[in-house]
């Protein structure tokens, strides 16, 4: 998000205040949403990818309610059993429930009608002329437009109308992980883009993995699978499609996060709001600091901050510390500031985005590290990966140390995976993994001495800072393998950082 679009979102504040009615207010929320995701999706050397890619979005996002909402996974026969003795027991409630569903039914055609419409009118945007376009270049043709939203609508009204065994939805997850290994995996993007090239009538021999540039992807994925995922478990609330899509695509959080979860953002959604001096107050701050940090502070030290070109310059031990310590704080400015605009951005149309960041750096441990820095991804991975592989392993004969260790290690690989699927951010992980169990098992050994800091108030100050300069020299070293693109870099990096010579 540039300075110019924060710029005209935020403009957008007045009219959220106009249309104070809950109603009003989402269909504004979405309407605004649908459009910036086709905006700030950047430009790709496959032609007209980056009207497809938003598009995509938009259907991954309509095919996965329509799969999750109320009644799509086909009842068992008990089930429906129960509700024809419920039907026949209270007609009268029966009906209400009936007429509930034709007001479903008519809210979603009104969504799905709006959203086409949208879509279709940015299309048009190429016979605009010197106006074009929405897209940062010109849209597909019509005919292929109208191709395309048929696509959608017809995989949506399968999935609603038809309604599918509960395990296709790991099905759904397998496609999403598919399709993120596509935009992450160098090999394998390649391929993908050599595929669209050919497709679009271009050179397949000049095809980059990098040209696949799914902006807010990731983020989006991680919306789609929590949505799958606690359908699954039977824990999802219902949603309307229209909340729903402005859940999944919400334009202050759809680049970067933060990952809120369905059923606290739709609770916002459904209350009433007025955009008062207090929400101006509050919005305009958080935009304002979020602006200083990435704008002025992380842009800053991007030019000092540790990367492959600075690495090979670097040939002083002082000079590769200042090198890194400049990029652990470009990292933080620069992530925290996103946040801090996506919450403002998110008060002044009521929704109360989560916190992200808790002043990570100043924490005593690596566990409360991850419990302050990129919070919501750090929840996400807790819920769906670490729990549930923790569950699974205390099923079996497995030593509980054991247990921490994997659970431990492979949800961090996870997240490191997630930022890149390269070698570097594989140890990234497993960096931070064995850090984790390491201080697990310190924190387990010493329980039985903590009460004699507690009644030693000065050592237990010096035991904390100390804490703190440990930890974050700890992640900051981390970082190394975070900056750098390969093994080489990195370690010749770790040898100059410490004074044992070395090069890139």
């Amino acid at each position: 998000m540039t300075l110019a679009q924060l710029l005209v979102f935020s403009a957008l504040a007045p009219i959220a205040r106009l249309w104070a009615r809950v109603g009003a207010r989402q269909w504004l929320m979405l309407a605004v949403s649908v459009m910036a995701i086709y905006w700030l999706q950047p430009l790709t050397p496959i032609r007209y990818l980056d009207f497809w890619l938003p598009t995509a979005a938009l259907g991954l996002t309509v095919w996965t309610w329509a799969a999750t909402r109320p009644g799509a996974s086909a009842p068992s026969a008990a089930q429906a059993a129960a509700r024809a003795r419920m039907a026949a027991a209270a007609p009268a409630a029966a009906a209400s429930a009936a007429a509930a569903q034709d007001d479903e039914r008519r809210t979603t055609l009104i969504t799905g009608l709006m959203v086409a419409g949208l879509v279709l009118l940015i299309g048009l945007g190429r016979y605009l002329g010197p106006l074009c376009c929405l897209t940062p270049s010109p849209p597909p043709a019509v005919g292929s437009v109208l191709l395309g939203l048929a696509v959608v609508a017809g995989v949506a009204a399968l999935l609603f109308w038809r309604p599918a065994p509960a395990r296709w939805l790991n099905v759904g997850v397998a496609a999403l992980i598919g399709l993120f290994v596509v935009t992450k995996l160098e090999p394998v993007g390649q391929l993908a883009s050599a595929g669209l090239r050919t497709a679009a009538g271009q050179p397949a021999d000049l095809a980059l993995a990098s040209d696949l540039r799914w902006l807010g992807f990731s983020y989006l994925a991680f919306r789609l699978i929590h949505m799958l995922r606690d359908r699954t478990a039977g824990r999802l609330p219902a949603v309307s499609l229209r909340e729903f899509l402005t859940y999944a695509l919400f334009f202050p959080a759809y680049t970067a996060g933060p990952i809120d979860r369905v059923e606290r953002f739709v609770k916002d959604q459904r209350q009433p709001f007025r955009l008062d001096a207090a929400a101006v107050l509050e919005g305009g701050t958080r935009i304002a600091l979020g602006v200083l940090k990435k704008f002025v502070l992380a842009d800053s030290l991007a030019l000092v901050a540790l990367n492959a070109a600075n690495a090979a310059q670097a040939n002083s031990m002082l000079w590769t510390w200042v090198l890194l310590y400049a990029y652990a704080w470009r990292l933080y400015w620069d992530f925290s500031g996103y946040s801090d605009i996506a919450i403002g951005l998110g008060r002044f149309f009521g929704i109360k985005l989560p916190e992200n960041f808790d002043r990570p750096y100043a924490r005593q441990n690596l566990t409360l590290f991850w419990n302050s820095w990129h919070i919501t991804l750090a929840q996400w991975f807790r819920a769906y990966v670490f729990n549930p592989l923790t569950r699974a392993l205390r099923a079996r004969p497995v030593p509980v140390p054991v247990i921490i260790f994997i659970t431990q290690a492979v949800t961090m690989v996870l997240i490191g995976l997630w930022h890149g699927m390269t070698v570097n951010f594989v140890i990234w992980g497993a960096w931070h993994g064995l850090g984790l169990f390491v201080h697990n098992r310190w924190a387990d050994f010493t329980k039985p001495h903590a009460a004699l800091l507690d009644s030693r108030p000065r050592l237990k100050r010096l035991a904390n800072l100390l804490g703190v300069v440990l930890t974050f020299h700890f992640v900051a070293l981390g970082w190394v393998w975070f900056a750098l693109p390969t093994p080489a870099l990195a370690l010749g990096v770790f040898g100059r950082l410490f004074g044992l010579g070395g090069g890139p």
